[in-house]
């Protein structure tokens, strides 16, 4: 520790010793020297000690049992004054004792009963960061508990019938494939919401006001309900792709719903907004980097959440990024000053314990990314079009660069791209044939 201050060295901070303080700083639990949390005891001991009397803990039983896992997995905090303030909050004592006496299985089954709360979440991010629990994919663990209570919702059985079958054969199938391929599913779970829920409400439309099912659809019925309400009635299209080609119904389309407007941002606006990002504390640095990732590698903001810090690359050119399935695109400067300092000071690195996190933007809860919405908010708080710039951006790359290069550099599909490409007049014409 170094608590005092030198009268004859610029006022640096100096030890106990030097600076002449009588004080004892020691820790009377583990003997270290450090600030005391309470009765001359570390803020690590006064957790362990508040923990072994909440969890029973026997040590005679070695270590184990859940309470004595609890146990080492809370004391092993980076830092303990989080958890001393996580405890203090409504029912979180009460949910880590009925754990630790086995009211409660440790299990993600046994969680899921509990009601939901962002104390149960926390407490099972902190499980499952300390492998007491068994990874599983947040939003495919969300879905499968909000489906059944979905279509419970639906009384009649001919509305029931293919909402299920869709559901379940279709969506929960592919979300399932892009779990297990380690692919983000946010997006295609909240995706999946929406048109499950919008076909539940087209299907009953149809049967109270024409009296037909799905299988006995015509095209009118179609027409009528998608020009009689708002856009997002197009989301059925998807369910009927799918019934025709399981020739649940035959002769109905829906064709791919076109925005009457696409959001671009001129080009002087993004590049004053970089430059912002780059040279001025318009916000913290975490933010600054998040937003140049939108601005100069068009990458959604999604994405851009859940990026990994092996995702930066260090080359004898200098750093690179691993966004696509091509090769590493450049960090140029001062951009890469700008990332560098970011990774040797991301913030959230000590939530849960002391291993740290893989994360490019850590969250909160232990072993998370920052949550997409959280940093979308952020950004629009900068003054940000989100969608306008990454727009701007994709196609000033590919005013620059080959549009089948920024795909495979970027992550983005081929279609995107040329699209892209042939609103900034740069079609894939130049690009040469091999």
């Amino acid at each position: 520790m170094l608590p005092g201050r030198s009268a004859t060295h610029g006022d640096h901070p100096v030890c106990v010793d030097c600076a002449g303080i009588t004080q004892d700083y020691h820790c009377s639990g583990c003997g270290t020297e450090t600030e005391h949390y309470r009765q001359n005891t570390c803020a690590r001991c006064a957790l362990r000690n508040d923990l072994t009397a909440l969890l029973h803990v026997d040590e005679s039983q070695g270590t184990a049992t859940t309470a004595a896992k609890l146990l080492a997995a809370l004391c092993g905090a980076q830092r303990p004054e989080s958890i001393l303030t996580w405890l203090r909050r409504t029912g979180v004592r009460e949910l880590l004792e009925r754990l630790a006496t086995g009211d409660i299985p440790l299990s993600h089954e046994a969680l899921d009963q509990e009601p939901n709360s962002l104390r149960v979440e926390h407490l099972r991010s902190l499980l499952t960061h300390h492998k007491l629990l068994p990874a599983r994919d947040h939003y495919l663990a969300l879905f499968e508990r909000w489906l059944p209570g979905k279509l419970d919702d639906i009384d009649d059985p001919e509305v029931r019938r293919p909402i299920e079958s869709f559901a379940r054969w279709h969506h929960l199938r592919r979300i399932r494939s892009l779990s297990t391929d380690g692919k983000p599913t946010q997006g295609p779970v909240h995706s999946a919401k929406q048109e499950i829920t919008e076909t539940i409400k087209f299907l009953t439309w149809l049967k109270l006001t024409h009296g037909q099912i799905a299988a006995s659809c015509v095209q009118a019925d179609v027409d009528a309900w998608l020009a009689d309400g708002p856009t997002t009635r197009h989301s059925i299209r998807t369910f009927f792709v799918w019934a025709v080609k399981n020739r649940t119904c035959t002769n109905i389309t829906i064709g791919f719903r076109q925005a009457k407007t696409v959001p671009v941002l001129g080009q002087a606006p993004r590049l004053a907004m970089l430059k912002a990002c780059l040279t001025d504390n318009i916000d913290t640095l975490p933010y600054r980097v998040a937003a140049t990732f939108l601005l100069l590698y068009a990458q959604p903001v999604v994405k851009i959440a859940a990026m990994k810090s092996t995702d930066v690359i260090l080359t004898p050119d200098g750093l690179r990024l691993s966004l696509g399935d091509g090769d590493p695109a450049p960090v140029p400067e001062p951009f890469a000053s700008l990332l560098t300092e970011h990774l040797a000071s991301r913030p959230n690195m000590r939530t849960g314990s002391s291993s740290g996190s893989e994360w490019l933007f850590p969250g909160y809860r232990a072993g998370q990314h920052i949550h997409p919405n959280t940093l979308m908010e952020r950004l629009r708080e900068t003054g940000i079009n989100l969608l306008g710039a990454r727009n701007a951006s994709l196609r000033a790359l590919v005013n620059e660069v080959p549009a089948p290069l920024v795909a495979e550099m970027l992550g983005y599909s081929y279609q995107v791209a040329q699209k892209h490409a042939a609103a900034a007049a740069e079609p894939w014409s130049r690009y040469p044939r091999i």
